[in-house]
């Protein structure tokens, strides 16, 4: 009892009230905590706290990080408890659903996927070499070509995996497996990754939060992106002018051709985000591991014998990882979207209303890195891919018991939506009028920010 009357309480409009940079608070399970200054020390980059600052952010706490993570929670204590904090049913529920995988030990049993998913990225690695180096036939190389493709898709979820929890024993080993995986096999810095991916996860499907919506002037997913709205993950507006009017107006055609050279688009937000002004945490060894790329890519290709099988050989190799982005925007651009930031309150229900999973065999886990259990993936970033299969009766058990959406497509369907989607926003900007012309070829080339 003397204990309680030390306490000093807020209320959750107070709370709300601390959402701006240099006063930033935020609750987890009622108790208030002040990141102002501990925000550019945060792991998971800065946005993910000021998307969710003024609010009670415990679930997504739990959901991202391990139990190790609560002791360093105390030094951030201000001394407030937040006087209305309230638990809903669906949260409750959540919080239960980890906590019992936490004592079955699920996020620690990471099986040997990594293991196994390197070794044939190695093997593949070799037999592209070998296609390239000793073989004259055109075939061997556009064969190898296939196989690079392949190796960069797999050698992806690898890098995916190890950014969302640790993948190895020790954690200079697993950023060893991400600056290996990411930055020297595939060209693409982790950092940049790790900065628009938690981003994503937390505000997913917000038109002005989540990066991976924001593709202005190529594609839109919805019309409300017309008013040219403005970007609160990249700090700038998303001009809807005629250059974008055009594009977006044939974006169900060019979806596909676009996502073959999708790559590009890659390597040059790397770039900009590793020679800017932003804070990137280990810069220095992520430029070090795109330099291995941009040394190690180019002499492979350089050993074909003349410009035409190169130009064709790097085509096929990047049009091949299509597959992957494809696979990417199935995800999410046909679920549900929403503007404003993320609500700490209702982190499950958005979930489940911006995600869609892709149905397939057992077999195919492999091909799609787990990925296809898009919504167990969310609700669950830290869960090794081995174990998403194993839990999804269980997550369509509590969206179907909270009258929740849980969709599960085959990959026909879910490209049958995404395209159905991107044809009504091409239909909708043919009838807008009026636009004004900006800046078009910076905006094309900062797609991503």
């Amino acid at each position: 009892m003397v204990e309680q009357t030390k306490k000093r309480f807020i209320t959750s409009d107070d709370l709300k009230k601390h959402n701006q940079p240099g006063d930033l608070w935020i609750s987890i399970q009622g108790k208030v905590y002040d990141v102002s200054h501990w925000v550019k020390s945060h792991p998971g980059g800065e946005a993910a706290i000021l998307n969710l600052a003024g609010q009670d952010v415990t679930d997504a706490f739990i959901a991202y990080h391990p139990g190790t993570a609560w002791h360093h929670l105390e030094k951030l204590h201000n001394g407030y408890h937040v006087k209305d904090f309230h638990v809903s049913h669906v949260s409750r529920d959540y919080r239960r659903l980890a906590a019992e995988f936490s004592k079955r030990g699920l996020f620690d049993k990471k099986g040997h996927v990594t293991l196994y998913t390197l070794t044939c990225v190695a093997v593949m690695l070799a037999a592209v070499v070998y296609g390239v180096v000793a073989c004259t036939s055109i075939w061997a190389h556009l064969v190898s070509a296939v196989l690079l493709g392949l190796l960069w898709i797999q050698s992806a979820y690898v890098g995916h995996d190890s950014g969302h929890y640790n993948v190895t024993s020790t954690k200079p080993c697993n950023k060893l497996v991400q600056l290996l995986s990411g930055n020297c096999i595939t060209g693409i810095s982790i950092a940049w990754w790790k900065w628009t991916h938690n981003a994503h996860h937390i505000s997913c499907n917000s038109l002005d939060h989540d990066p991976d919506l924001q593709h202005i002037p190529v594609f839109a997913v919805s019309n409300k992106f017309f008013k040219s709205m403005t970007s609160r993950f990249y700090g700038r507006r998303l001009t809807f002018d005629p250059l974008a009017r055009f594009f977006i107006s044939y974006q169900h055609w060019s979806f596909y051709p676009v996502m073959c050279v999708g790559r590009i688009n890659l390597f040059i937000q790397t770039f900009l985000l590793l020679f800017s002004r932003r804070h990137v945490p280990d810069r220095a060894l992520n430029i070090a591991g795109i330099l291995v790329f941009w040394t190690w890519f180019p002499l492979l290709v350089s050993f074909l014998p003349n410009w035409q099988e190169r130009v064709i050989f790097v085509f096929l190799s990047m049009a091949v990882t299509a597959i992957q982005h494809v696979q990417f925007c199935l995800n999410h651009f046909a679920a549900d979207v929403y503007t404003g930031p993320p609500n700490g309150n209702d982190w499950f229900e958005k979930q489940t209303a911006g995600t869609l999973d892709i149905s397939c065999r057992s077999y195919m886990d492999w091909f799609f890195g787990g990925l296809q259990f898009q919504l167990e993936h969310h609700l669950f970033p830290r869960l090794p891919r081995c174990h998403l299969r194993g839990v999804s009766p269980v997550v369509q058990e509590l969206c179907k018991k909270h009258n929740l959406p849980y969709r599960s497509l085959s990959w026909w369907e879910a490209n049958v939506w995404t395209i159905r989607t991107l044809r009504k926003a091409a239909v909708q900007a043919r009838d807008v009028t009026n636009p004004v012309l900006e800046n078009l070829l910076w905006e094309a080339l900062n797609t991503h920010g």
